[in-house]
């Protein structure tokens, strides 16, 4: 029986999972985007963080999915720099949006969705991507990501449209200056993360119906903009995965309902059904 290694990376940190005899060892490591990182940087991070936790261990196969990934020099650059780590295995390189399909979806039909910090969406056919609505990114789109409902927590702080209540949760939960926040939003790198930790406050303060407007109105943007396209929605279940989509998962099965779309799995993340893919 081949020894798989499976790899799931965000930019913050990487899942990497170790199929051996039908036991599997779960590592983490720092985060691996060949946006941030050079060839020689991602070797450094796999001898100092993954090798030594594979001693004598002959790997026949490496499935890598990643964020920044949907680009061919990124994909060509991890393929080579995992070749000189596992000389004697197999590598498949592949983007975090099929990761997502292949856990929500195995080797069935269905509408495969990433809510987590950023927001994807596409119809696979169970073998591979065949439309995916386009992904503007955390600035023009990302609609119903941590990093847009985020937004719309800053908003309602700044704009102060927040009831008294909220309004001293919201300055016990971060005691941030205005100043702060739009230093961090502008002007600091990785905004995109620093819109979504704002996300959390909704989740700590459900039941208030301005949270509640916030969740329901950035998700249904998301269905809106994005599963509407999508002619398939219609017949096939619609699968979610991420932190967002998991926190308000009640949620996403009332816009389905109300929609009379079929919900299909919602995971918090994609590993546990990259393991039964790969299986």
């Amino acid at each position: 029986m081949s020894i798989k290694l499976i790899a799931d990376s965000g930019a913050t940190k990487c899942e990497w999972c170790l199929l051996q005899q039908g036991k599997k060892k779960s590592i983490t490591t720092q985060g691996i985007s060949p946006y941030f990182l050079s060839a020689s940087q991602i070797t450094e991070l796999l001898t100092a963080e993954l090798l030594p936790k594979l001693k004598q261990v002959v790997v026949d196969e490496v499935f890598f999915y990643g964020t920044g990934l949907a680009n061919m020099n990124n994909v060509k650059i991890l393929q080579s720099v995992l070749k000189k780590a596992f000389p004697k295995a197999a590598i498949e390189v592949q983007n975090d949006l099929l990761a997502a399909s292949r856990a929500l979806c195995g080797k069935e039909k269905g509408i495969a969705c990433i809510l987590g910090t950023g927001a994807n969406s596409c119809y696979y056919n169970g073998k591979k991507i065949v439309k995916n609505s386009p992904g503007l990114g955390y600035i023009l789109g990302d609609e119903g990501s941590g990093a847009y409902l985020g937004k719309k927590v800053i908003q309602y702080h700044l704009y102060q449209t927040f009831d008294e209540e909220l309004k001293a949760r919201f300055e016990k939960r971060f005691a941030v200056s205005n100043n702060e926040i739009l230093e961090n939003v502008y002007k600091k790198p990785l905004a995109n993360r620093y819109l979504a930790s704002y996300a959390i406050f909704l989740a700590e303060n459900r039941g208030h119906y301005m949270v509640e407007n916030i969740i329901e109105d950035g998700l249904n943007d998301f269905f809106f903009t994005h599963l509407y396209k999508y002619r398939e929605s219609w017949t096939l279940p619609i699968h979610f995965v991420g932190s967002i989509a998991h926190g308000f998962r009640d949620v996403l099965k009332e816009l389905c309902d109300t929609y009379e779309l079929e919900l299909g799995t919602i995971l918090k993340a994609p590993m546990a059904g990259l393991i039964a893919y790969h299986r």
